[in-house]
Formats: C-alpha cells, sequence, structure tokens
C-alpha cells in the first residue's frame, strides 16, 4: 500500500468504527424519545393521531440507524475491491466476506427490526385505548403498515447490500483499470 492508500484506510477503518457506534446511539436515543413521547402523547391526547409524533419519532431513528448501516458497509466492500486486494492483503474486510452469515440464532441485528417492529406495534395501543372510530383505526393502522413495511424492506435490502455492493465496486474497478 502506499502512504495514500494507507492514510485512506486508516481514514475508513475509523470512520466504520464511528459509525458503528453511532448506530447504537441513534438506536438508544430514539427508542428513548420514542418512549418518552408514547407516554406524553397517551397521558396529553386523546386522539389516536397523536401517535403519529411517536411513529415518526421511531420511523426517523429506523432510518438513522439504516442509513449509518448501509454506509458502513458500502465504505467495507470499497476497502475490500480497491485497498485489500490491490495490495494482495486479504485483511478483515475479506475475512467478513468469507466468513459468511453466522449460524442460525446467533446473528446479531445490525438495524435493530425486531425492537423497532415490536415498538412499532406497541405505538397502535394508545390509539386503541382512545376508542376510535373506524376511520382513525384505519388511518393510524395504515400508517404503522407502512412504518412496519419500510422496516421489513430496508432489513431485506441489508442482507442483500454486501454481495450486491462487491459486485458494483469490482465492475467501477474493472471498468478503470
Amino acid at each position: 500500500m502506499t502512504s495514500r492508500e494507507l492514510e485512506e484506510y486508516r481514514a475508513l477503518r475509523d470512520t466504520i468504527r464511528e459509525r458503528g457506534t453511532a448506530r447504537v446511539w441513534v438506536f438508544l436515543a430514539g427508542m428513548v424519545a420514542w418512549g418518552a413521547l408514547t407516554i406524553a402523547t397517551a397521558a396529553l391526547a386523546a386522539l389516536p393521531v397523536a401517535t403519529f409524533l411517536p411513529l415518526l419519532v421511531l420511523a426517523a431513528a429506523f432510518e438513522g440507524v439504516f442509513s449509518l448501516h448501509v454506509g458502513v458497509e458500502r465504505i467495507g466492500r470499497y476497502i475490500h475491491v480497491f485497498l485489500e486486494e490491490p495490495a494482495g492483503d486479504l485483511g478483515w474486510e475479506h475475512v467478513a466476506m468469507a466468513f459468511g452469515p453466522p449460524l442460525k440464532g446467533t446473528r446479531a441485528d445490525p438495524l435493530f427490526t425486531v425492537h423497532f417492529l415490536i415498538a412499532t406495534v406497541l405505538n397502535v395501543v394508545p390509539a386503541l385505548l382512545a376508542q376510535p372510530v373506524p376511520i382513525e383505526v384505519a388511518v393510524v393502522l395504515g400508517a404503522h403498515v407502512l412504518v412496519i413495511a419500510r422496516i421489513v424492506l430496508a432489513r431485506r435490502i441489508a442482507s442483500r447490500q454486501r454481495a450486491a455492493d462487491l459486485r458494483r465496486f469490482e465492475q467501477l474497478r474493472g471498468g478503470r483499470t
């Protein structure tokens, strides 16, 4: 590796570490904010649509976590293709790709999807306790179903991202040389 490539490698590895840490903090802060807003709206607002504010915070926190995850994975594939391979160094990114997915039941969820899905379902409870009319139920449930669909779709995208990014970076490298 040249000194420029080594500097780039170090900066990108630092970015991965920082974004990985930020992802956990965004999740925790989002859950705390969502919980506080859910309690506040349940105590202060009788309207079922009051659940939209906590739902918006929940969805925003998920998008933050998802964005950080996508960025980390993409940087990892860049390191894999443009820094490790040309240097002949089959380092961390190559080993991570070769290792593959963990054994069933031992996989960590970098998107915290189960937690976001549970929170989204729980977010509906105050609206249902307010004894809404059918149109309110439809609107509130519809918004929650959209958030659930986004979380499920993002999880699918994330499960395929590593291989897709690797192929794309290999195409870009091939077209450059």
